[in-house]
């Protein structure tokens, strides 16, 4: 699994730290570092909870482009 980078600059933009995103979604800090890492696949649910918080679709950030 690639590393989440869209995630990751997503969250930049909006000048948000993995545990204010952590929060606004209720998961660990951990958990997003993990996503954005690569390291974690999340859940449909979690994906758009993610996708909600930072103004995103589920095809701004989790996409993967070919």
């Amino acid at each position: 699994m690639a590393k989440n980078l869209k995630l990751k600059s997503a969250r930049a933009a909006l000048d948000m730290s993995q545990q204010a995103l952590a929060e606004k979604v209720g998961v660990s800090r951990q958990t997003i570092n993990a996503i954005e890492k690569g390291d974690y696949n999340p859940t449909l649910k979690l994906c758009m909870d993610i996708c909600k918080a930072l103004g995103k679709t589920l095809d701004d950030i989790f996409w993967e482009n070919e």
